[in-house]
């Protein structure tokens, strides 16, 4: 993932920047940070549902601080609704 947003994106991974990329399904997010020490990966999967992602232009998107946490919370950051919520652990 590093190598992508260096070689496609032309954009620095060690920089301290947030680079997100979505799953094909929809349903997965994964997020590349480097802290000043190295490299980490989060990810997240929604159980129900899809995470809204902005168009794109030329393969880059820029979003808030505010959008990504409605983003990654399972939220239309569109129209901020929650969205479903399991019930029970298990």
């Amino acid at each position: 993932m590093a190598l992508q947003v260096q070689e496609q994106l032309k954009r620095d991974p060690h920089a301290g920047d947030l680079y997100i990329f979505r799953g094909r399904r929809g349903d997965l997010a994964k997020i590349l940070w480097h802290d000043g020490v190295g490299l980490s990966l989060y990810a997240k999967r929604l159980d129900r549902g899809k995470f809204i992602w902005p168009s794109a232009r030329d393969g880059v998107v820029s979003i808030s601080a505010s959008q990504m946490a409605c983003m990654l919370e399972g939220v239309d950051w569109r129209n901020p609704q929650l969205t479903w919520r399991p019930s029970s652990a298990g």
